[in-house]
């Protein structure tokens, strides 16, 4: 049980599939969000002495290189990166069958260790093998490329694969298959076929289901609809063929596609949402399911930055190995915490002053913003009144604001938006600086969510599943000023962590309009969080301290294994 998945032995009793892994800055390997979560999850484990190994695929091409140009177009280019300088190839291959053919797999090496030394290996997929056609070499070469069809291969060398590697590898006694959202739910199918040829059943049988289920592990991340993958069936049995597995009830739905997310949830014991508000969106979404909420968190000693680290080692020793311990953040004197904030923002705004020639003061109060850009995100909320945000800024003498994210090269509005905010970036030239930054990656969110003085989200509820950001700005002393919504329902206390913006989560979603958002946001940036900043220093820096004892302290990957090491992983 517990001490079965934390002792240290060599195999992993957790396997952990994550459709991107973010684990270092010059790996391509993830998007946003989802992997940076993967890659802080399996870092935690390191740390937790977990039994865990992680699986992923390669893309040799990563996700994209974002540039802007001088109007906001955003254009993408593919990531060179040299992947044997941070992988090893490990000699086993397996296969799957993709429209027939047979697509040989091989996979590389990533050992994350954790502060106790305990090592975790993470196995990346990679199809780019001379045995292979040409079109299979591709198959793991993008991450979120290419159309449907390629999105179906990569998910059955990621699910059928990943589990036939396993066993290549030798892994013969994982206990949890944990699912880190739907795109690798064809492992269920790999179960259930093992479970037949074991059993030399000829159909499917609940014994059967029920073995599979007990191994099953799924944390759905997403309320947005096109977060689930779904396929029609004529494209799944072209290119996978039938399987029995896709006669289970839900699987196959109305329309006549397999729906990732269903059979998922129709295939896995324990499934839960990442935050307690998303937790009971999920259970609406997808009932009768029984889904469960772990809120996810961030790998503190990744994201506190240099000088915060160098004053929780003076103060808080131990900090690392018991995140739990930044609660006596509250004992730490207001000058040290600001100089420690001083020199990440002057850190920060020296990188931004040389990439964009904009000029940031250290001295003027700054907003950051930094997510996937895409419409429920809104980023540009803050920008509805562009005459009322300069009437805010010269009220206390001056905002900054920064921007930075990335939209899906197959996301027309999400493009959109980022055209919009540089279109008001010029309008307000002279009278607020504002810059939006290109290629938003591990590093330059680790400048971010130090070096801002306050950090910002606006999604339309109940759209934001979680949400980390703000939790990695909480460990520097970063407070949120963020609509209630992900995360942030649990770790908002007005006037002590942050700011809400907007309803109250309780109200009727329908109560809550742009237009009403925008108001609270405007109102509350001009009679409370800015006078706090410029006004009441003593104040913003007890809100400041209260940001990392409170949500530093409880919104890492630490508590959050610990849940799932005792709901998840132990059933």
């Amino acid at each position: 049980m517990v001490n079965n998945l934390t002792t240290n032995g060599n195999k992993g009793k957790i396997a952990y599939f994550s459709m991107e892994i973010g684990l270092d800055p010059g790996m391509p390997t993830y998007s946003g969000g989802l992997g940076i979560l993967a890659g802080d999850t399996i870092r935690a484990a390191a740390d937790r002495r977990i039994n865990l190994v992680g699986v992923s695929l390669l893309y040799r091409k990563g996700y994209f290189y974002q540039r802007l140009d001088s109007a906001g177009k955003q254009i993408e280019e593919p990531v060179i990166w040299s992947t044997d300088d941070f992988l090893v190839e490990m000699p086993q291959r397996v296969n799957v069958q993709i429209e027939k053919r047979t697509v040989q797999i091989r996979c590389w090496k990533y050992e994350v260790k954790g502060f106790s030394g305990h090592v975790i290996p993470v196995y990346f997929l990679d199809t780019d093998l001379k045995e292979n056609a040409e079109q299979d070499r591709q198959l793991t070469d993008s991450l979120y490329g290419g159309d449907k069809a390629y999105r179906l291969c990569q998910e059955i060398i990621l699910g059928i694969g990943g589990v036939r590697m396993l066993d290549a590898l030798r892994y013969d006694g994982i206990q949890k298959y944990h699912m880190n959202e739907g795109h690798a739910s064809l492992l269920t199918v790999e179960l259930l076929d093992r479970q037949l040829t074991e059993s030399s059943a000829k159909k499917i049988t609940p014994k059967i289901l029920a073995t599979v289920r007990q191994k099953c592990v799924f944390t759905t991340h997403t309320p947005v609809e096109a977060g689930h993958d779904k396929f029609d069936m004529k494209l799944v049995k072209s290119i996978l063929g039938t399987h029995p597995a896709f006669n289970i009830p839900k699987v196959v739905c109305c329309d006549e596609s397999l729906n990732m997310t269903y059979l998922a949830l129709s295939l896995s014991d324990y499934v839960n949402g990442v935050a307690k508000k998303h937790g009971e969106v999920s259970r609406n979404m997808f009932a009768p399911y029984v889904i469960d909420s772990i809120t996810n968190g961030v790998h503190a000693a990744t994201w506190v930055s240099e000088s915060f680290a160098q004053l929780y080692d003076e103060h808080i020793p131990g900090w690392r190995e018991d995140n739990f311990s930044l609660r006596y953040a509250l004992g730490l004197k207001s000058e040290d915490v600001w100089a420690a904030h001083r020199a990440e923002k002057l850190r920060l705004l020296e990188y931004i002053n040389r990439e964009t020639n904009c000029g940031m003061d250290l001295d003027h109060f700054t907003l950051g913003f930094a997510r996937r850009a895409t419409s429920y995100k809104r980023a540009d909320l803050l920008l509805d009144d562009p005459d009322r945000l300069v009437e805010i800024a010269d009220k206390f003498g001056a905002l900054q604001v920064i921007y930075a994210g990335k939209a899906h090269p197959n996301d027309a509005k999400g493009k959109e938006l980022i055209v919009h905010i540089f279109e008001i970036c010029k309008k307000l030239r002279g009278k607020i600086k504002l810059v939006y930054l290109p290629n938003y990656d591990i590093e330059l969110g680790q400048l971010l969510t130090a070096g801002v003085d306050v950090w910002l989200n606006t999604p339309q509820p109940p759209m934001e599943a979680s949400g980390t950001s703000g939790m990695k700005a909480a460990l520097n002393g970063v407070p949120s000023f963020s609509i209630l919504d992900g995360w942030w329902i649990e770790g908002c206390i007005e006037n002590v962590t942050g700011w809400a913006i907007g309803m109250e989560p309780e109200k009727e979603i329908a109560e809550s309009t742009r237009e009403s958002d925008a108001d609270d946001l405007y109102d509350k940036l001009e009679t409370v969080v800015m006078p706090t900043y410029y006004q009441n220093r003593e104040q913003f820096l007890s809100i400041m301290l209260h940001a990392i004892a409170l949500n530093g302290s409880f919104f890492n990957t630490h508590r959050m294994m610990d849940q799932y090491i005792v709901k998840a992983y132990s059933s």
